[in-house]
């Protein structure tokens, strides 16, 4: 399987919501909220990566910070070291990447522009698909 099938899957597709690095922490936090997101890319156009922001940088930062973390740009805490992965690859080396870097989204990119975003719980939820479409065929083999 392949991360283009797991955004096909998504009932999203490969919309990707986007944050700006100007916003403020507070503002993030309502995004994330009303949209039940763990994490926006940081974009200024929609299309090129400035850096990525998830409810954990929020989390460590705010216990740096305090409540004036709220009011600061999230340029001051995205995370700008961004591994991205493109739609042709394969979803067990995605799913190995992501644990191994203990990474919970990454954002698809092709041709140098973002065109989706996938997380921890997309990979997992494609590889529990495949697993039980390889079970039926396989108990369909043994029966018939």
């Amino acid at each position: 399987m392949l991360i283009s099938d797991v955004l096909r899957s998504k009932s999203g597709g490969s919309a990707v919501a986007t944050v700006g690095p100007e916003v403020t922490v507070r503002a993030l936090l309502a995004q994330l909220a009303e949209h039940n997101f763990g994490a926006l890319v940081v974009s200024t156009d929609g299309h090129t990566i400035a850096g990525i922001v998830s409810e954990r940088d929020i989390v460590r930062r705010l216990h740096e910070h305090g409540a004036r973390l709220l009011d600061e740009s999230v340029s001051s805490i995205m995370t700008v070291d961004v591994h991205t992965c493109r739609s042709s690859d394969d979803v067990a080396r995605i799913r190995e990447t992501m644990t191994q870097r203990r990474i919970r989204h990454l954002p698809v990119v092709e041709d140098g522009k973002l065109i989706g975003l996938v997380s921890i719980g997309d990979v997992v939820k494609s590889t529990i698909s495949e697993l039980e479409t390889e079970k039926e065929q396989l108990v369909g083999y043994i029966t018939s």
